[in-house]
């Protein structure tokens, strides 16, 4: 695989992924926000309201400590991965990658090792020293594609939450 460009503010990265097809990874916009509330449907599982997915996708483009990058093939989006500055008093800076989706279609041709160098490239960019993820125990095939991608289990954890 082969980087063509590299930049942070309009094209991120844009990578021919074998003769048929190349992904073009960008910021997202507002006007992405149905294809990121569908990958949160059918890629991730989570059915949250449109209108709401509408005004988080808003609110995280305005955050200067937020990368929210699609990927696109034939103009066409086909995934997203949703990153956030990760500093605590314990370790030097890292990224939090909270989400990434790939259309099932697209999965296995490329497109989420895209979208995952197009977040370690912001990363390097900004100073931090890597990337952590969280992913579900029941994901195992995700598990394997970030091992693939170099990342390795740091621990086991529950994942605890109190809503109001």
């Amino acid at each position: 695989m082969e980087i063509i460009d590299i930049s942070l503010d309009e094209k991120v990265i844009d990578i021919p992924l074998d003769d048929e097809i190349t992904v073009f990874v960008r910021n997202a916009t507002i006007d992405d926000f149905i294809a990121i509330y569908l990958l949160n449907i059918y890629g991730l599982g989570y059915d949250y309201p449109m209108e709401k997915t509408k005004k988080r996708v808003a609110s995280i483009l305005l955050n200067t400590n937020a990368k929210l990058l699609v990927a696109e093939v034939d103009g066409n989006v086909v995934g997203y991965a949703h990153a956030v500055d990760y500093d605590c008093s314990y370790s030097d800076s890292l990224k939090n990658l909270l989400a990434i989706a790939v259309d099932e279609e697209y999965k296995g041709k490329g497109v989420g090792r895209a979208l995952i160098t197009a977040v370690e490239k912001w990363a390097l960019s900004s100073g931090s020293v890597g990337v952590r993820l969280v992913s579900s125990m029941y994901r195992t095939g995700s598990h394997k594609f970030y091992e693939k991608c170099g990342y390795s289990v740091r621990k086991d954890q529950k994942n605890y939450v109190k809503l109001f």
